[in-house]
């Protein structure tokens, strides 16, 4: 009997599943928190951008990690601080200007 040798060279397919460790509902409530402190001087796109910040963030919490979706619920409640000192300023402005023009 003749022994045949093959030159078949047998192909092994590896397949590595990496496991996700990211929240990109919470890195994305992170990063519109951080966006809406430099333009909450516009209160309708800060007010947006924050309520979009917490949102994200909050939906942020149901998954894991909860770092980026922690760190963006306090800066849009920080950034919600901001935005209201800005409308009652602008208001406020507002209502000083028309008692002086009485004088």
């Amino acid at each position: 009997m003749i022994e045949e040798k093959s030159n078949k060279k047998e192909h092994q397919t590896i397949i590595i599943k990496q496991n996700s460790d990211s929240n990109s509902a919470g890195i994305a409530g992170f990063v519109l928190a951080i966006l809406s402190w430099p333009l909450s001087c516009f209160p309708i796109l800060g007010s947006v951008l924050w309520l979009l910040g917490v949102l994200f963030s909050i939906i942020g919490l149901f998954k894991r990690p909860r770092g980026m979706a922690i760190a963006g619920l306090v800066i849009s409640f920080i950034g919600l601080i901001l935005i209201l000192l800005v409308v009652f300023g602008i208001f406020g402005a507002a209502m000083f200007s028309e008692s002086l023009d009485q004088f």
